[in-house]
């Protein structure tokens, strides 16, 4: 099993997949229906999902098979989010239909429907790995329950301004939101009596002067990164949320990026056509993932040491 699993896919119809110290791409992947939005890659890095206009597939990660393992229909419209339940049972999913989607992994089966009656642009799943959360095009943010199948909370940060991505802090403390003003929503995230999850304000980030794209909470829950149609993207200290240094070199919009395990590392994705490892300590890009020929939007990246639990636990 490789040690490192890094992704990329976008508007060229391929997912590439890529020696993350070399820059070589090793191996590329047809997908021939649409652009792909989103990649997300199993916990035990066996799989990677791939979310399209309006399937989605999940491959292989380890095999030279071009053909999916499974296709997922059910959305109609452009797949926006996508992600996995820890141990790899279930996936979910959100997309431009106004509807969030839980799918069974062993079979091509939507489990469940809920609907945002908006364009939904993210989706994360809460480390307890009970609820989602939601962010639309309409500014609302959803706490799905998993146990109740029912919205639990909701709040809308700017009226009418589309919420377009979100982190959860992997210790479950925080979650912030992005938007199309440039700005970032910080809460707290308090459990209460009826243990559903209650957001309690922080902080109010204004970020970037256009749109952010992207906003992750690096896994060590100290740093945020936001990527940006200014083509910068931006590392803010969470303990008092000071910015800590711009990333410059990509020259079209960044619209993906994801931390290294030990969050030393940040891979960026830009229309520019390249995906870029950056050296978090001096800010450098110290490789460029060069050969889509059109704007590469997600990465995905699998670096971490501890190897999955079966499939079938």
């Amino acid at each position: 099993m490789s040690s490192v699993v890094l992704a990329t896919a976008g508007y060229d119809h391929t997912i590439r997949f890529w020696e993350a110290t070399s820059g070589c791409c090793y191996r590329t992947l047809q997908y021939t229906e649409s652009q792909v939005n989103k990649l997300e890659i199993t916990a035990d890095k066996t799989r990677i999902a791939a979310a399209g206009n309006p399937q989605i597939r999940v491959f292989d990660v380890n095999s030279n098979d071009p053909n999916p393992l499974l296709t997922y229909d059910g959305h109609a419209g452009n797949v926006t989010a996508i992600g996995f339940h820890k141990d790899g049972k279930w996936m979910y999913s959100g997309g431009d239909d106004g509807t969030v989607r839980v799918w069974d992994t062993r079979s091509p089966v939507c489990q469940r429907t809920y609907e945002s009656r908006a364009p939904v642009n993210s989706v994360v799943l809460h480390p307890n790995q009970g609820e989602l959360v939601s962010g639309d095009q309409t500014g609302h943010i959803r706490v799905w329950d998993l146990t109740a199948s029912a919205c639990s909370c909701e709040l809308v940060p700017e009226i009418g301004t589309a919420v377009r991505s979100l982190t959860v802090a992997l210790d479950g403390t925080m979650i912030v939101a992005a938007n199309n003003n440039g700005t970032c929503y910080v809460w707290r995230m308090m459990r209460g009596a009826s243990m559903t999850t209650h957001f309690e304000p922080l902080h109010k980030l204004k970020a970037h002067t256009n749109i952010i794209l992207k906003c992750l909470i690096s896994p060590d829950c100290q740093q945020l990164a936001t990527t940006s149609a200014d083509k910068t993207v931006k590392l803010w200290n969470l303990d008092g949320f000071v910015l800590d240094r711009t990333l410059l070199g990509h020259t079209r919009w960044v619209w993906d990026c994801v931390f290294s395990v030990d969050a030393a590392y940040l891979v960026t994705a830009s229309s520019d056509a390249t995906a870029r490892l950056w050296d978090l300590t001096s800010g450098d890009a110290i490789r460029t993932y060069s050969g889509h020929h059109k704007a590469v939007v997600c990465c995905a990246l699998n670096d971490s040491a501890i190897e999955g639990r079966d499939a079938d636990g």
